[in-house]
């Protein structure tokens, strides 16, 4: 009966799709068996450097409205208001940070003050002025500190470019 069955699904194969089916040909020995794919799910999204990013900047969105701010143009807008708006935006971003980053100078050190370079990490100094073309210095006067992340603690979230959703208020 087996045989009778691949006659008949040989010869329609054939007839239709001009050539003969694949099971029936390893059945036979006239190919060799082919693997089987079993289906996988798809690797879930691993965040990267640019997620963390992304995060940052939905965090201080959230609780700052940080993008709103920045993507608005002031140039219309009286300096006293402007003024107020950074006050608020400024205290709400920074609160958001103290939250989420534990931040600390490069340099701890007044800023105007002259400053040697000998054990510093030149990756996190930026050197200004006649800096010689070796590209080290002794030393030079503290223009600003640096800023380093000791400690960051964002909480987990999805991989993403999705900073702050759209807002519909439905009357």
């Amino acid at each position: 009966m087996n045989r009778l069955l691949f006659a008949f699904r040989s010869f329609f194969s054939i007839l239709f799709t001009n050539s003969l089916a694949p099971d029936i040909a390893q059945a036979f020995g006239y190919s060799r068996p082919v693997a089987v794919k079993v289906p996988t799910a798809p690797p879930k999204p691993v965040a990267g450097p640019a997620d963390g990013a992304v995060q940052m900047l939905a965090v201080l969105q959230r609780d700052a409205r940080l993008i709103d701010f920045l993507m608005e143009d002031i140039s219309g807008y009286p300096d006293d208001q402007v003024g107020a708006a950074v006050r608020d935006v400024q205290a709400q971003a920074r609160e958001s940070l103290g939250r989420y980053l534990q931040l600390e100078p490069v340099i701890d050190s007044v800023e105007g003050t002259f400053t040697k370079a000998d054990g510093l990490d030149t990756s996190q100094v930026k050197f200004l002025g006649n800096v010689p073309a070796t590209g080290k210095a002794p030393g030079g006067v503290l223009r600003h500190r640096g800023w380093k992340a000791a400690k960051v603690d964002l909480p987990q979230a999805a991989p993403g470019a999705l900073l702050a959703p759209a807002e519909l208020e439905v009357e």
